[in-house]
Parts: structure tokens; C-alpha cells; sequence
């Protein structure tokens, strides 16, 4: 068998990471009408969404728990998803959902105490977990990466890494997120999410670059595009030679694929712009605001392409 052109691979890997290297990428054209229109229908299209999705859900079982009844978790979860929605504290959701709780199916009187405890309401997240499952669809083009999300208005990710949430996120070329985690380090959370998400292909940096990794993603039916680093050889599983042959046989072919990948870097901009610092503490707090958030992201980009056509 001859031998894998291992020296001249690393020598591409090098050349790869000079910006000389690469053509200007083409601007992705905005539809500007579908995006008019889904800004000026997006409050009432929300509101509607949220009261609507909810009630379609299947409670989750209460049997057996002592102490006070609960307050209906679908209600609850309106809460939640209302307050994210319109970025409100407890104390305004209080007074917002006086006005809003008929319209939005909750007839119960939520005090700021309430909507404060509901995020922390395991059947509420076991809610907003089937409501991120059956709402989130996928064109198969799929790329990974982790961030940080801020608990500090002083935190800054790059520096303070040990500080704040860890999101760790697979999304599609249309950036609607088909599966995160929070919490784990990047590497493992990619193992366990892999394993959860369905597509054509997979594209991670070399942050990512795991032999075992490539072989979970080929074995899903993916093609796996993660970025080399400069002391990988070719040698390994036939997923690992194949992908990285084909990076040296075809570099422009293969780097047009991989760097769909800004589609991940693009969602967690938009994300945390727009939603800004996570502000619970408790675990199951921070799982809840996450998830609705994540539901509320994938709803809008949805109504987007759903008027583009895509």
C-alpha cells in the first residue's frame, strides 16, 4: 500500500490558515420583503405561537408530588416564553400579563413570585424540551461550535472563560438550532448531540478535531468537515482519511463546504444580541430561559423562510 501523503497535507494545513488564501466570499442576499414583513408581524405571530403551541403540548405527569398544587404549568410555561419574548423582569411580567394573560390563554392570576419560581418548574422545561422537539425542522446542512453566554455586564468569554454558561449548539445553514447543551465542555456536549441530530453533513473547526468524533458523525449517515490541525496525519478510521483526502485532493471544493459553517457563528451573534445575559442562577432557571429563548429564535427564523419560500 503506499504511503499517505502525510508531509504535504501538513504543509496545505499551514497554507489553509494564511488569509491570502481564501477568495472573498459572496454576500448571501437578503430578501427584503419577507424580512419587512416578518419584523412588523412578529409580536402578534409570538403571542399567537405562544398561546397556541402550548395547549397542543402533553402535560406532564404530577401524580405522587406532596405539598401545594401547582399553578397549571402550561400557564407557566406562557409565562416564560412571554417574558423572554418581550424581555421582561418578574415584577413588569406581572403587570404585562394582566393585560396579556386572556389573550394568552392564562386565567390564573400570576404574581411576580410565581413567574420567578416557574422557570425553576420542572414540568416546565418538560414542556419547553417538547416544544423545542416538535418545532424545529432541518435542512440538513449542519455545523457545530460552543460560546459562552454573559451572566455579567463586566464578563468578557474570551477572557473569563470559567465564568458565565457554556451553549453548545448545532445548527442548520438557515441557523435553526436542532440541538444544544449547556454546562458540558464543548468536546463532550458535541459527542452526546451528535447522536441526536439528522442531516447530510457536519461541520466543526479544529477545536472539534476528534478521530472519534468523525467516526460518530460518519456513522450517522453525515459527511463530517471538521478543520484540521497542523500535526494531523491521515492515517486513522477510513471516515478520518476519507474526509481529509478529500480536503487534499480538492481543497476549494472542501473549504466551500466547511465554511457554510459561519452559519453557527451567525446564530450565536444574532442570539445574544438580542437576548443579552442569561439572568438566573439555579440550573433548571438557566435551562428554561435558554430553551425558551432557543424556541423563540427558531419560531422567527422559520416565519422568515416560510415566506422566502425555503
Amino acid at each position: 500500500m503506499a504511503a499517505l501523503p502525510n508531509q504535504e497535507f501538513r504543509q496545505l494545513v499551514c497554507v489553509m490558515r494564511e488569509k491570502e488564501f481564501y477568495d472573498p466570499e459572496i454576500i448571501r442576499p437578503i430578501h427584503w420583503p419577507a424580512y419587512n414583513t416578518t419584523q412588523i408581524l412578529e409580536a402578534k405571530e409570538t403571542l399567537v405561537f405562544i398561546r397556541d403551541s402550548i395547549d397542543q403540548l402533553e402535560l406532564p405527569s404530577m401524580k405522587g408530588k406532596a405539598g401545594k398544587p401547582l399553578t397549571n404549568p402550561r400557564s407557566l410555561a406562557k409565562a416564560v416564553l412571554a417574558c423572554e419574548a418581550l424581555g421582561l423582569t418578574e415584577r413588569n411580567a406581572q403587570g404585562w400579563l394582566e393585560l396579556l394573560g386572556p389573550f394568552l390563554g392564562i386565567h390564573e392570576h400570576l404574581d411576580d413570585r410565581t413567574i420567578g419560581d416557574a422557570y425553576n418548574k420542572v414540568e416546565v422545561l418538560s414542556l419547553m424540551k417538547q416544544l423545542f422537539d416538535k418545532t424545529k425542522s432541518s435542512d440538513g446542512i449542519l455545523s457545530g461550535d460552543g460560546t459562552g453566554l454573559e451572566t455579567s455586564r463586566k464578563q468578557n468569554y474570551e477572557s473569563d472563560k470559567m465564568s458565565g454558561h457554556n451553549l453548545t449548539g448545532i445548527v442548520d445553514s438557515r441557523e435553526i438550532v436542532q440541538a444544544f447543551e449547556i454546562g458540558l465542555q464543548e468536546g463532550k456536549a458535541m459527542h452526546k448531540m451528535v447522536k441526536a441530530v439528522y442531516g447530510n453533513s457536519l461541520r466543526l473547526d479544529a477545536g472539534f478535531n476528534d478521530r472519534e468524533l468523525v467516526r460518530e458523525i460518519a456513522e450517522r449517515g453525515m459527511i463530517p468537515y471538521v478543520f484540521p490541525k497542523r500535526n494531523n496525519k491521515l492515517n486513522g478510521s477510513d471516515a478520518w482519511k476519507f474526509m481529509y483526502l478529500s480536503l487534499f485532493l480538492d481543497v476549494m471544493q472542501w473549504l466551500t463546504e466547511y465554511h457554510q459553517r459561519s452559519h453557527c457563528e451567525s446564530f450565536h451573534s444574532s442570539f445574544k444580541m438580542r437576548y443579552g445575559m442569561v439572568t438566573k442562577r439555579r440550573l433548571t432557571s438557566v435551562l428554561s430561559q435558554v430553551t425558551a429563548r432557543i424556541i423563540l429564535h427558531n419560531r422567527r427564523r422559520l416565519s422568515y423562510f416560510a415566506r422566502v419560500g425555503r
